[in-house]
């Protein structure tokens, strides 16, 4: 079964207007998938499709939503009815950079359900299809803050955390259905996510190419249940776990906090 019979016809690319989700749907395209991408920016996307339905000749469709607004799951859900889904791209996400304390409530509400509900609501409702086709599958970007405490981006860090242990033990539940699901952790990557998030400053060892992240991931996909991208975020991972927590915990916040 090549890739396209595997987790075709069509693909949802959540967070689909910049960065890793326009990387996802220029790879995905590629591979002859249809796609069903979903953001904020009508316009950005709508220029996305354009480009991937010229060099790719495959079917795109976009879809303007906000997937933190109340309902919004739900009315995705019913605007893909008739559609064969075969990969849930879990994408969006975004973080803060500061004090706990100083973040605006509504603004944490708000991350935590992008990063955390809406990925858990949306595979609850796409991939029992999948399990009773006997294929399909899911990538979940987690990310390499969510393999220790994060001072300074405390609530990001932990529910990256929870992407990246949820995503792994609903990996173990499907395996047997033919459903390939896959954590993705980046580090850096070179998108607009940091601007956004307000980290600033020089990053040891540069940012990663989100095309190479990208690709990267479709290979692992249906091959492990978790992937770290790049070798000094896979070693920082691991080092999280031979240390104890609290002088992780340190490190961490006097490296973000100069961020």
């Amino acid at each position: 079964m090549d890739f396209r019979q595997r987790y075709g016809p069509w693909a949802l690319i959540t967070g689909a207007s910049a960065g890793l989700g326009a990387c996802y749907a220029h790879a995905l395209g590629a591979r002859g998938l249809g796609l069903v991408l979903v953001a904020r920016r009508q316009q950005r996307m709508e220029a996305l499709a354009e480009k991937i339905r010229g060099e790719h000749a495959v079917q795109v469709c976009c879809i303007g939503l906000d997937l933190t607004a109340e309902g919004a799951v739900e009315q995705l859900c019913e605007e893909l009815a008739g559609k064969e889904l075969g990969l849930l791209v879990n994408n969006a996400g975004f973080g803060h950079v500061g004090p706990f304390l100083d973040q605006e409530p509504a603004a944490l509400r708000q991350m935590v359900r992008l990063n955390c509900e809406v990925p858990a609501m949306l595979a609850h409702s796409l991939l029992p299809a999948m399990r009773s086709r006997g294929h399909g599958g899911m990538l979940v970007l987690a990310s390499a803050a969510g393999y220790q405490p994060t001072p300074w981006m405390s609530a990001y860090g932990a529910s990256k955390g929870f992407d990246l242990l949820w995503s792994e033990g609903v990996a173990v539940e499907l395996a047997k259905d033919g459903v390939d699901v896959l954590a993705v952790s980046p580090g850096h990557t070179d998108t607009e996510f940091h601007r956004v998030a307000g980290v600033e400053g020089a990053v040891i060892g540069g940012s990663a190419r989100p095309e190479d992240v990208v690709e990267q991931s479709l290979r692992f996909l249906g091959k492990r249940i978790s992937f770290v991208h790049g070798r000094l975020n896979y070693w920082s991972t691991w080092s999280a776990r031979l240390f104890p927590r609290r002088l992780v915990a340190k490190m961490v916040g006097r490296l973000l906090k100069n961020r």
